[in-house]
């Protein structure tokens, strides 16, 4: 099977591919848009993209593109995110000079690049400054980066786990054209996206459907829809059972609110 992620070898959706589907060829996109049209052009098999950040928060780019688009939900992964800080041979920290890294993982290892004061320099992604410092060969200049990353591009540990949130961890989607295909599932949830009628209190009335179900819902952004200047469609994570009996009624009770509504479970 092909599947389909953003960015480069090395990158953190690739160690989520790698990890979902080790025996697989992975194929590397520029960009998330063009990783999930792969898969609804059945150029790949499956597409993995990040969702949701603890550090950063939700990806909106890809709830667009499923909200918009055609493919299935087959599980949720999520990543632990552990930064370091990586260079080449013979390089130290007192040499170091410059970080290269993603903005958001130089914004998760503030602290320590104040504490030894290294210029920070922005990259497209993380492994993508790895490569960078590897080819350069420069002892003045680091990136940050996973351990994964080191190993792949020749590039020394010069500092561990140097992100201030120990527990920052990245959830991906794996996509499909398959329903009800399950590959994985670590969050215990069921994913509802919807545009809701243009009513008063459609949104609440939504939401209170939910509790009175037994539904808890744990996540809930807001996002603009393209279609329409300042009406927004809502992405929220549920926490229950979609199988239970009493789940296609709440369904059908809330699609009375909703001029578009999709389940990913």
């Amino acid at each position: 099977m092909k599947i389909a992620y953003s960015g480069i070898e090395g990158a953190f959706a690739y160690i989520a591919a790698k990890r979902i589907f080790p025996n697989d060829e992975l194929v590397a996109f520029s960009d998330f848009h063009s990783a999930y049209k792969a898969v609804e052009k059945d150029e790949c098999d499956y597409a993995v993209l990040p969702i949701e950040n603890s550090y950063a928060g939700d990806v909106g780019q890809v709830t667009d593109l499923m909200f918009q688009g055609e493919l299935f939900v087959n599980g949720v992964y999520t990543l632990k995110v552990v930064q370091n800080l990586l260079g080449v041979k013979g390089a130290t920290l007192q040499t170091i000079q410059k970080v290269v890294s993603h903005p958001q993982a130089l914004e998760q290892c503030a602290d320590f690049l104040r504490e030894h004061n290294y210029e920070k320099v922005e990259a497209v992604n993380t492994a993508r400054a790895a490569k960078h410092v590897a080819q350069d060969n420069d002892p003045t200049v680091a990136a940050i980066a996973s351990e994964e990353t080191a190993a792949l591009y020749g590039l020394q540990v010069l500092a561990r786990g140097i992100n201030e949130q120990e527990d920052n961890s990245t959830r991906f989607v794996v996509l499909s054209k398959n329903q009800n295909q399950k590959v994985c599932n670590d969050s215990g949830t069921f994913i509802m996206m919807f545009a809701v009628k243009n009513e008063a209190g459609a949104l609440v009335k939504v939401l209170n459907r939910l509790g009175e179900f037994g539904y808890n819902m744990v996540a809930i952004h807001s996002r603009p829809l393209k279609s329409h200047a300042w009406e927004y469609y809502f992405y929220i994570e549920v926490e229950g059972n979609s199988t239970q009996k009493d789940f296609e009624q709440m369904i059908h009770e809330i699609q009375y609110r909703c001029d578009k509504l999709k389940i990913f479970r």
